[in-house]
């Protein structure tokens, strides 16, 4: 009897000092943080990631791939590194950084040696993941605004998965001890995906273990999740809960056992939750590939549906207002192209030209200028079949300004002169009767961006 009496007293304790540091205030947070359930810039405009991870400690000369994940629409890029435990150590966090910035991303951070602890023997702590980051610092104070600090992938196997709440909550505490201010990531046990659902049931433990009330829960979707309700079960009560989520990584229903994806992006988008798919290539297995060989004009059907789907990255993404210059939150919705660093000295029409829409066996396309900035731009183009299914596509047009195409994507893009044509690649030339596809290209400009006028050419 006393013993539980004991017990109960240590319980009561412990939930009251629970609800005290639950009321005690949040130091202000800069950069990127929390409030509510949204992650938010510091002008405090809502960030929704949609993102790819990169698997960069393992590929380290593949620094074209952060041009190549924003030219397909991405605002986030989760960056794998190393702490020297297993892989590593990554001391080009800097040149990361910039790379993320240079290319108008938002930049997730995260040691992978934490993969697994507990189960794999090679694993390393959180609290080894947090020294990594002390070791770091210099590198990182200043950048809020820009980098999300993720402690340690998939911190815990499914071993004592317990555990994940102490290490987790004093991984959070010596981040904040040691004065990092970032918005932080973390992931759950069971190699992320949280199946004895420890994260779940302790979330409102670790979120008040941060003084400043700045840390997000990330939640890896793989084959434990290959139902829908599965899905909308798990997120429901983080919903319920009023706990800030992120996808981290997920997925793609390569067979009927596999991880719902189609699902995770519908709630996603339709919940206003972050997702960073899992990868952008290199995978022993190959079917998490997105693209072959780290080729942004080859995706795999991975890669087609997390970008190109209907609820995917190019569809719902919008980039930080960091980037352009955003100082206040907005008063409506904010518009669907974003606005460049610098104002252009031409905006994008409103309504973009077109072709005269066919009768019959043709097609149609329209040219709009997506994102403009000093001296660079990105346009997308949408090529719709008439009246009857073609076999494929070729749009021409003529700059009048000396633009260039510098990188496409979804098209071969051939220039002569001032004379520009693209044609359909493998995948999206066959159309049927007023079926659509799209492509886009990166480009240079000086002086003046004026919208050609463009052709479609239809076999």
């Amino acid at each position: 009897m006393k013993r539980r009496l004991t017990v109960l007293g240590v319980a009561l304790l412990a939930a009251a000092a629970s609800i005290l540091i639950a009321m005690q205030p949040a130091e202000a947070a800069v950069g990127l943080h929390i409030s509510g359930t949204n992650i938010v810039e510091a002008n405090g405009r809502t960030f929704t990631m949609r993102g790819v991870n990169h698997p960069h400690v393992w590929f380290t000369s593949q620094t074209s791939s952060f041009a190549n994940i924003k030219a397909l629409g991405a605002n986030t890029v989760r960056v794998v590194l190393g702490s020297g435990k297993r892989w590593g150590p990554s001391t080009d966090v800097p040149n990361v950084i910039s790379l993320c910035k240079q290319n108008r991303l938002i930049c997730v951070l995260e040691v992978h040696d934490t993969t697994g602890y507990g189960e794999d023997g090679a694993a390393a702590t959180l609290d080894e993941a947090v020294n990594y980051w002390i070791s770091q610092k210099n590198n990182l104070v200043g950048q809020e605004n820009y980098v999300v600090i993720n402690i340690g992938n998939e911190p815990i196997g499914n071993n004592n998965a317990s555990q994940w709440t102490a290490a987790t909550t004093a991984a959070i505490q010596k981040m904040r001890t040691n004065g990092f201010q970032h918005l932080l990531m973390v992931d759950g046990p069971n190699w992320g995906q949280d199946w004895q659902y420890v994260m779940r049931d302790n979330a409102q433990t670790v979120l008040n273990a941060d003084s400043q009330r700045n840390t997000v829960l990330s939640i890896h979707m793989y084959d434990v999740f290959n139902t829908a309700s599965s899905i909308t079960s798990y997120l429901n009560t983080f919903r319920t809960n009023g706990w800030p989520l992120v996808i981290g990584e997920f997925g793609w229903r390569a067979t009927s056992s596999n991880v719902d994806d189609q699902t995770i992006l519908a709630e996603a988008n339709a919940r206003g939750l972050g997702y960073i798919g899992w990868s952008w290539a290199g995978n022993n297995d190959p079917i998490l590939d997105m693209t072959n060989n780290f080729n942004a004009s080859q995706l795999t059907t991975w890669g087609q549906r997390i970008f190109n789907g209907t609820n995917g990255i190019k569809a719902t993404a919008k980039e930080a207002s960091i980037y352009s210059g955003a100082t206040t939150p907005p008063t409506t919705t904010p518009p669907t192209t974003r606005p460049p660093t610098t104002p252009p000295t031409t905006n994008p029409p409103t309504t973009p030209p077109t072709t005269t829409p066919p009768g019959g066996r043709g097609c149609t396309a329209t040219y709009t200028i997506t994102n403009q900035w000093q001296d660079g731009f990105q346009a997308d183009l949408k090529v719709t079949a008439g009246g009857a299914a073609i076999n494929g596509w070729a749009v021409t047009w003529t700059f009048a300004n000396g633009q260039q195409v510098s990188q496409s994507w979804n098209a071969t893009i051939t220039s002569s002169g001032s004379s520009v044509t693209a044609r359909n690649v493998s995948y999206n030339g066959s159309l049927g009767a007023g079926g659509s596809t799209t492509f886009g290209f990166l480009g240079s400009w000086s002086g003046t961006n004026s919208t050609p006028s463009v052709t479609c050419t239809a076999s």
